[in-house]
């Protein structure tokens, strides 16, 4: 069967959101229209593309198969018909906002080249929600945003959008000497008792994804510690918290990363920026170049770099 682009925008809505309430408000529909869309979609489909509880909707296995295609489906879609005309190019270096990730050394090398002879200013934020206001308000002109599943933050014009990475695993840093260590893959409920490290200042949804996954497996996170991306290192080494991590990132010192049993929290790379500051090609160049950066760093933790070889439909489109 072949969904229609409206199709595939409820099915990512009803993802993003975690509820077909708030999926049907984002399309514009009622909820009982959503349920009905969904469920002859997946009639035709022939399997279910969520599972249904009292919280909420998450993806099925099957389910993640067809929303990762179809997010990267509605970002060359948007793309290429979500431009502005005759967007000027900066007559000053280019102001891009990043997650704290792995590829930022890549990032800095090679953003420059989707506007030459201006260069770039480049500012690492640990929030999403931060780098949403700084597009918003035009502080930036681009940013790559990570967003964890079920708490996108909106793009709304002139800001738009394209996935770079459409879905990849949250892992949980601990330290070496963590009595889960030498495992190779760790349950979230076998961290029922440990203390954890949060992100500071307002939740852009990393918090609240922390939480919804603990209670699904049976208990309420202790979240003892707040602390900026890379500013918990001591602590976790040290054996006082534990703290989730992009999965790119090698074990630091006196630290293991590893992966989650059943992948209970995913998150998702966007290319973001304004389209009344950067051209259509700007952007395209732009978005290339910052998959380099991010493709030169998945081997940097070889247990991601394993995931990432047996998952090429997460790969960016280049």
């Amino acid at each position: 069967m072949a969904l229609d682009i409206r199709e595939l925008r409820m099915i990512c809505a009803i993802a993003e959101t975690g509820s077909i309430t708030r999926a049907a408000a984002r399309v514009g529909l009622s909820q009982p229209a959503l349920s009905t869309h969904l469920s002859g979609i997946e009639k035709a489909l022939g399997d279910a593309l969520f599972l249904r509880s009292r919280t909420g909707v998450s993806p099925t296995p099957f389910g993640r198969r067809v929303i990762d295609r179809a997010r990267i489906v509605l970002s060359e879609v948007d793309s290429l018909f979500g431009d502005l005309p005759g967007a000027p190019p900066p007559s000053r270096p280019m102001r891009l906002g990043c997650a704290h990730l792995a590829c930022v050394p890549s990032i800095a090398e090679r953003a420059p080249v989707a506007l030459p002879g201006h260069g770039v200013t480049l500012h690492i934020e640990s929030s999403a929600a931060v780098l949403g206001d700084a597009l918003a308000s035009g502080r930036y002109d681009a940013a790559l945003v990570a967003h964890m599943e079920g708490h996108d933050v909106p793009l709304e014009r002139p800001v738009t959008g394209r996935a770079l990475v459409p879905r990849y695993p949250i892992f949980v840093a601990l330290s070496a000497k963590h009595r889960l260590a030498r495992e190779n893959r760790v349950r979230l409920a076998d961290l029922r008792d440990e203390s954890w490290v949060g992100p500071p200042g307002s939740d852009d949804g990393s918090l609240a994804s922390l939480r919804a996954a603990c209670l699904a497996a049976g208990f309420e996170p202790r979240v003892r510690f707040e602390a900026p991306s890379g500013g918990a290192r001591e602590l976790v080494a040290g054996g006082h918290a534990i703290r989730l991590v992009d999965p790119s990132w090698p074990a630091p010192e006196g630290a293991v990363v590893l992966p989650l049993d059943g992948e209970p929290l995913v998150a998702r790379l966007v290319v973001a920026w304004r389209q009344d500051h950067l051209t259509r090609e700007q952007a395209g160049t732009l978005y290339r170049e910052l998959a380099h950066a991010y493709l030169a760093h998945v081997g940097d933790n070889p247990v991601f770099h394993r995931w990432w070889r047996a998952h090429p439909e997460t790969h960016p489109a280049v």
